[in-house]
């Protein structure tokens, strides 16, 4: 568990299938991530129990919980691509949490446990061009634009954050 003033970040458990389901199947929320919706909580569930990250590599997506509600508000955590080799940053949240710095708190959270805890060296962020507010959330991190590249077959942004960097 990752703790911060505001937030708890944990593994998703079979438990979150609910809110898991709901937050992919606002077309506002995964408008800039190239994914399709889930076609029913049966559907998230198999997700959920076949999620394997934290088993293999210690890291990977988190449920993002507000401490003072207990409220489940998105998911945020560092991600491993063993066919690539790297690190990724990523972030969702309900709608209702948008812009009240949600994202960037849990975002730097996953960063220091990567950097911190992981020992990770280096971590990519990706976004669509077009999602500036997910662009501003990796600059607010200390993320450093490296280029432009293909995302979900859209144009994207690259950005990254060595451990050396972070602070």
């Amino acid at each position: 568990m990752i703790d911060t003033e505001r937030l708890v970040l944990r593994p998703l458990t079979i438990d979150d299938t609910h809110n898991f389901f709901e937050l992919n199947n606002d077309p506002e929320v995964i408008q800039y991530t190239g994914d399709v919706p889930f076609e029913n909580e049966k559907d998230a569930l198999e997700f959920l129990q076949n999620y394997d990250q934290f088993i293999k590599y210690k890291t990977g997506r988190m449920a993002v919980i507000k401490k003072d509600d207990q409220a489940f508000i998105g998911w945020c955590g560092i991600k491993f691509d063993p066919s690539s080799g790297e690190y990724d940053l990523g972030f969702r949240f309900f709608k209702k949490y948008w812009n009240q710095g949600f994202a960037s708190e849990a975002a730097k959270a996953s960063l220091k446990y990567g950097f911190e805890t992981l020992q990770i060296p280096l971590i990519l962020g990706r976004a669509m061009e077009q999602n500036v507010a997910s662009i501003k959330v990796l600059k607010k991190c200390g993320m450093k634009y490296i280029g432009k590249m293909d995302c979900a077959a859209h144009p994207g942004v690259l950005f990254q954050i060595n451990k050396s960097d972070f602070q």
